[in-house]
């Protein structure tokens, strides 16, 4: 592979690998939507599917009518892989990520939280109902990572109150500290060494990733 194309498939990686590090090597929770967490793994594999599906599928003919702008045919790929994108988030349950904290850890903030939100809570083992939030869910925690997903049950929900449960959970954690996860050295190392690879094939030949680059958008 190239190195522009290297670069493409392997930066937004390197920054998601060095996010996801930098978020686990805090002592607080970080609470995320689903919207979000999904939003950040499309960016994530936005290059991938770039040199993948998108330039496979490459459309030669429409190219031929937009030249010399052949590289437009490119903006419109990518503004379709966007609005797929989006397509996808809008049609996710809601479902709240907890990252850097065990089931156990946030059992406890849970239980406090609702009794103050709505008075008629229910639990049933792993699962939640909040009747005057309109929110129904379930615990999903992963305890190799140290994640808690909070995913929706059903597809009855009141976003409104999903909305307002978020806002409540978040203030919750505030204080809340936790061991730094063990994971985040692994996450920021493998995002360095990705980073580190992807300088050494720039300076290697930096003219090929010009190259590469006006031949890719048909300049």
């Amino acid at each position: 592979m190239d190195p522009f194309r290297l670069c493409l498939a392997g930066g937004p990686v390197a920054i998601y690998l060095l996010l996801l590090g930098a978020i686990n090597l805090s002592r607080r929770p970080f609470l995320v939507s689903a919207t979000r967490d999904a939003a950040a793994l499309g960016l994530a594999v936005s290059g991938l599917v770039i040199i993948g599906p998108l330039e496979l599928f490459f459309p030669n003919a429409a190219a031929i009518r937009f030249e010399p702008h052949a590289w437009i045919v490119w903006v419109l790929l990518v503004a379709l892989y966007a609005l797929s994108l989006v397509l996808v988030l809008l049609l996710l349950r809601p479902r709240l990520i907890v990252y850097n904290v065990s089931a156990d850890e946030l059992r406890p903030i849970l239980a406090d939280l609702v009794t103050r939100l709505d008075a008629g809570a229910r639990w049933a083992g792993d699962s939640l109902v909040l009747p005057g939030l309109g929110v129904q869910l379930h615990i999903d925690g992963m305890a190799r990572v140290r994640n808690v997903s909070l995913v929706a049950n059903g597809p009855n929900q009141d976003y409104a109150g999903w909305r307002q449960f978020e806002d409540a959970l978040r203030d919750g954690l505030g204080d809340f500290e936790v061991p730094r996860n063990p994971r985040a050295a692994s996450l920021i190392s493998a995002g360095l060494l990705i980073v580190l690879g992807l300088i050494l094939a720039i300076a290697r030949d930096p003219q090929a990733v010009a190259q590469s680059l006006l031949e890719m958008l048909r300049l």
